[in-house]
């Protein structure tokens, strides 16, 4: 009996204008257990953009997850969440907050619009590393995601 077993990637979206951390997050994920494709912009509209595939982004896929950092030009990680989970067919995907704030103000704020869970950045490479790596792990091995 030949069974054909799909393997589905992993799509995440990386809203991060620092490039430092960005090439952390892609060291992270590519040595991962599991298959990813990671997609990345650096600034709210185009995260807005890739999420509603317009423009330059009308062939971009519906990420499984997105890492949003809050400091981003142009529109705001707050404003960018909001937008997420007001949006009727994006306000299921998960949104994980990865700032460097550590202010209780910034929290409170991204679970009141609905963050699905909040982390601050470590300031250590390889803590970094680590965190992206267990962001992956809990988000795709541990929690059951809807299809769509």
């Amino acid at each position: 009996m030949n069974q054909e077993v799909k393997i589905k990637l992993a799509d995440i979206l990386l809203v991060e204008d620092n490039p430092g951390d960005v090439r952390l997050a892609k060291e992270a994920l590519k040595d991962s257990k599991l298959l990813n494709k990671l997609y990345q912009v650096s600034d709210g509209i185009e995260a807005i953009a890739f999420l509603r595939q317009q423009g330059e982004y009308s062939d971009a896929p519906r990420p499984d997850l997105v890492l949003l950092d809050l400091n981003l030009p142009r529109k705001g990680g707050r404003e960018v969440l909001a937008e997420i989970k007001a949006d009727e067919t994006l306000k299921r995907i998960p949104v994980v907050i990865l700032t460097i704030s550590r202010a209780e103000e910034d929290i409170l704020k991204s679970y009141n619009l609905h963050a699905n869970c909040y982390i601050s950045k470590p300031f250590d490479m390889e803590q970094f590393i680590k965190v992206v790596k267990s962001i992956e792990d809990f988000w795709f091995s541990i929690v059951k995601l809807p299809l769509e």
